[in-house]
This record gives C-alpha cells, structure tokens and sequence, in this order.
C-alpha cells in the first residue's frame, strides 16, 4: 500500500463496521441514509479535513495533519479537545478503507 491510495475523500459506513474494526468508503460510493457521517478529506500535502455532524446535526469541520507509517494511519486533528490518533490499516483498496484502533492509542 502507498500513500496515494489514501488521498481523496472517505466517508465512515457505519453499517459495515465491526466490533474492532470502522469501515469507510469513497464520498462517491452510494451509502444508505443517515442523520450524519463522519467524513475525511485526505489531501496529497499531508492535510486531513474531519466532517462530523455537530450537536444539531450540521457538518463540523476541523483539520489537522496525517501520515502513514508503516501500516498505521496518524492523524492529529488542530481541534484543542482531540489528541493525536494511530489507527491500523486493515484494508486498503480503491473502493474501501478499513480501520482498527492501534494499540495503546486513545480512541
């Protein structure tokens, strides 16, 4: 896997996810509807915008930085409240990322 396989716009399908594991697709693949999706926009600089819905459901944004180490996805949003994240990649293809919490990182 390299890194340009990550750049691009990922949206979380809750639906697939597992127990361990959280599932994302491309912004373009269809997805049934929900009341809000956390989405990451991973751009080719090493910049990450984080979409959550917000206590009224509308779009949050906030951004940060992000890098592949190895297997693991780093990512440090600028958000004050949020510490950097190490999540594994499981599974990377053009059409679905799939994620798991590193060990020993917080969630």
């Amino acid at each position: 896997m390299t890194r340009d396989h990550l750049i691009g716009r990922w949206v979380h399908s809750h639906e697939e996810d597992t127990e361990a594991e959280r599932v994302f697709r491309p912004a373009d693949h269809p997805l049934p509807p929900s009341r809000g999706r956390e989405a990451w926009e991973l751009r080719a600089d090493g910049t990450i915008v984080v979409r959550r819905p917000g206590p009224t459901d509308e779009p949050r944004e906030t951004e940060g930085a992000w890098a592949l180490e190895g297997d693991e996805l780093q990512i440090r949003e600028s958000d004050e409240d949020r510490v950097g994240r190490a999540l594994t990649i499981v599974e990377a293809e053009p059409g679905r990322l799939v994620l798991r919490q590193a060990r020993g990182t917080p969630k």
